[in-house]
């Protein structure tokens, strides 16, 4: 007799992803503000038929970090609207634009406090709760291709890690969503590191404001909601948030003339793979069945999967439309990435021995940068740095 390798609450959830895809493909392809999003996750998992909605399910309140009007808020719409299909109907989603409910950083707390039942948060604003926040998302020179995130968080440990930090806050971390590199988008040329010297920037704070901080520049942090008014009345000079497509949709465009990039060889030198993620109370998810338990993080994937391509053909779209409108994109030099890089170093070591929770999530990213198949970091670069475990 051949041992069954898949216990049966894993068949069930994987049955329900097979049984749903073609909806949330079909769903997908319905919303013009997202064309395209279904062929980028059409690999995900394939489906032969679609499961038909049972009655009425439950509908979970989430609000998500992303602007009304922006394409990743349609997306990310446009699937939750879709979720009660996927689920068979016994749970579904109300999306609500960042701000509709709380503001960015007082999300934590309405999800905590029963206000919201979940959020798709910018990952990055833990960083102003706990140390090891600056480690669920990306860092200045940190891993920097979305499949080393998916190594850090699927093959070692680092989603154990991240459910036990999201618990003792409240909250159930369901799974991570890949969106973007992050841009800076200046009013003045910006060439070299010595041009942030006395440059009014916004950043999210953590890890990331310090850098920033260490070669002069002066940082403020902002939820994103305030950025554009703060570039428009010039009390900001220069603004690190999401990716091209996005940033277009919020008009940045208008406000600044400069998109300031890494070098070729590394175009974002700061948050090379901004994350999201999506989250529940922890009330809320022990409410659920334990196959819900089992089905909402593999179609969270599937969802991570499909709004990281529609993103990526609408940046695509995006970029010609910042040269009609006359914006530059300036680089850094190679030489001005490896100077960044001996910045961020001692900062990454500094961040990660604030506390346990910090290191020991560290250590899993120094794991992957160390994996031969990553090869990013060596014991060479590290050898003057001690990690506090």
């Amino acid at each position: 007799m051949t041992e069954d390798l898949h216990p049966k609450p894993v068949r069930d959830a994987v049955e329900g992803v097979v049984e749903a895809r073609r909806g949330f493909l079909k769903s997908l392809a319905a919303a013009g503000a997202v064309a395209g999003a279904a062929a980028a996750g059409a690999g995900v998992i394939a489906a032969p038929h679609v499961a038909s909605a049972q009655g009425a399910g439950r509908v979970l309140r989430i609000q998500s970090s992303w602007q009304p009007g922006t394409t990743g808020f349609r997306i990310f719409e446009t699937w939750a609207d879709g979720l009660m299909e996927l689920t068979g109907g016994e749970v579904g989603m109300k999306a609500f634009p960042a701000g509709a409910v709380a503001g960015d950083f007082q999300l934590v707390d309405a999800v905590r406090n029963g206000v919201l039942d979940g959020m798709n948060l910018f990952t990055v604003y833990w960083a102003g709760r706990m140390p090891a926040g600056v480690f669920l998302s990306s860092y200045p020179m940190g891993l920097n291709h979305p499949h080393h995130w998916d190594m850090m968080f699927n093959s070692y440990g680092g989603n154990e890690i991240a459910r036990e930090l999201y618990q003792q806050n409240g909250l159930h971390f369901v799974g991570h969503v890949h969106h973007d590199m992050n841009l800076i988008h200046s009013k003045r040329p910006i060439t070299s590191l010595d041009d942030f010297n006395g440059l009014l920037l916004r950043v999210p704070g953590g890890i990331v404001a310090d850098c920033f901080a260490s070669i002069g520049a002066r940082t403020t942090l902002l939820p994103g909601s305030e950025v554009y008014p703060a570039l428009e009345r010039g009390t900001i000079e220069a603004a690190d948030f999401t990716g091209p497509a996005v940033n277009y949709d919020l008009g940045f465009h208008q406000v600044t003339q400069y998109i300031v990039m890494g070098p070729p060889s590394t175009p974002c030198l700061h948050q090379p793979v901004d994350l999201m993620d999506i989250s529940l109370s922890q009330r809320v998810w022990n409410s659920l069945s334990p196959k819900m338990q089992e089905l909402l993080p593999q179609l969270v994937k599937a969802y991570s999967a499909v709004h990281y391509g529609a993103i990526q053909e609408a940046n695509r779209a995006a970029w010609p439309k910042y040269a009609e409108a006359g914006v530059e994109v300036t680089r850094l030099s190679e030489e001005d990435a490896a100077r960044f890089r001996q910045v961020a170093i001692p900062k990454w070591f500094e961040w990660a021995n604030k506390d346990k929770d910090a290191a020991r999530l560290f250590k899993v990213h120094l794991d992957v940068m160390q994996d031969p198949s990553v090869a990013y970091i060596t014991p060479e670069d590290i050898k003057d740095h001690q990690l506090n475990l």
